[in-house]
């Protein structure tokens, strides 16, 4: 079996890369390398490749900077989906991609099912499903997953910045009133791979991935400081010392939704799964970082 991978060095890529290597032959590549923002390019790499399954987890991800960029979020998060789509379809390999909580407006006072009404409020968020519509409108065999609130060890996300930020600012801020569930990249990829390797695959089309429970981007990192701290970490900023604010404090140019909850029991059901609750990878992810700190400061 071969598989094709493309963001490779994102977070969902970089997880993915390790935990298929085992299913059998992978393609890794970076955004640039598969020619995502010129779709004769993409078309190309694949007929090069032909793989069985293509696993798409490069997108533009810029949510501020595709305000103002908006024909190149649309080429990688719109276009490039639709045209593996049209070759999956042609060609009969099996597609997964990977889309967003920010499809929605936020509004809901719980978690969004995948058959919620979709809403944008940014240029990233339309793009993201103008991407699952190119997918849909084709008759290939392709799996849409979203996810939200993704981190990991490697690249950069909310985790590390408030790990670094805790050791070197007297003072934090974060925003209270948005809620989610952080979502680690390795659960994605196990996901993933739980799917190619499922002797009965669940029916194709659009599925929720994220952690159990919720809380907001406050909890988030005095979580993320309290576990820091528990391993031994100097803070400058104790757990119960980080300040909610509103996000009208924090303006950004795109509009985030202030409720980002996915339910995630359709897949979870299909694949006969449990979704782990958030708090369990963050405090493995937070220990990895501090662990992998301590190994550089000591020269090993």
């Amino acid at each position: 079996m071969k598989i094709l991978i493309t963001g490779a060095n994102g977070q969902v890529g970089h997880a993915l890369t390790q935990r298929l290597a085992s299913l059998g032959e992978v393609i890794a590549l970076d955004r640039q390398g598969a020619g995502l923002s010129k779709p004769e390019g993409l078309v190309a790499v694949l007929d090069a490749h032909r793989p069985d399954w293509i696993i798409n987890a490069a997108a533009y991800t810029a949510v501020d900077k595709a305000e103002s960029e908006h024909d190149l979020a649309n080429e990688i998060n719109a276009k490039a989906p639709g045209v593996m789509a049209a070759w999956a379809e042609k060609h009969g390999a099996r597609l997964v991609h990977y889309s967003t909580d920010y499809v929605f407006d936020g509004q809901l006072d719980r978690p969004y099912r995948e058959d919620d009404a979709t809403a944008p409020l940014n240029v990233y968020g339309a793009t993201k499903l103008a991407g699952e519509q190119a997918i849909l409108a084709t008759k290939a065999q392709a799996w849409v997953f979203r996810t939200t609130w993704v981190f990991a060890t490697h690249g950069a996300n909310f985790l590390k910045t408030m790990l670094r930020l805790g050791q070197e600012r007297d003072a934090l801020s974060v925003v209270n009133d948005q809620i989610g569930a952080p979502t680690s990249a390795s659960w994605i990829a196990e996901v993933t791979a739980r799917l190619i390797e499922a002797e009965n695959t669940p029916a194709t089309g659009v599925y929720h991935l994220a952690a159990a429970g919720s809380t907001h981007w406050q909890g988030y990192a005095q979580f993320v400081l309290s576990e820091a701290q528990r391993l031994g970490v100097s803070l400058k900023v104790n757990p119960e010392q980080v300040a909610g604010i509103p996000s009208s404090a924090y303006p950004t140019p795109a509009q985030r939704p202030m409720n980002s909850r996915l339910n995630s029991d359709a897949l979870m059901g299909a694949l006969g799964l449990s979704a782990p609750d958030w708090r369990t990878d963050v405090a493995q992810v937070t220990a990895e970082l501090v662990g992998q700190a301590k190994s550089s400061s000591k020269g090993v």
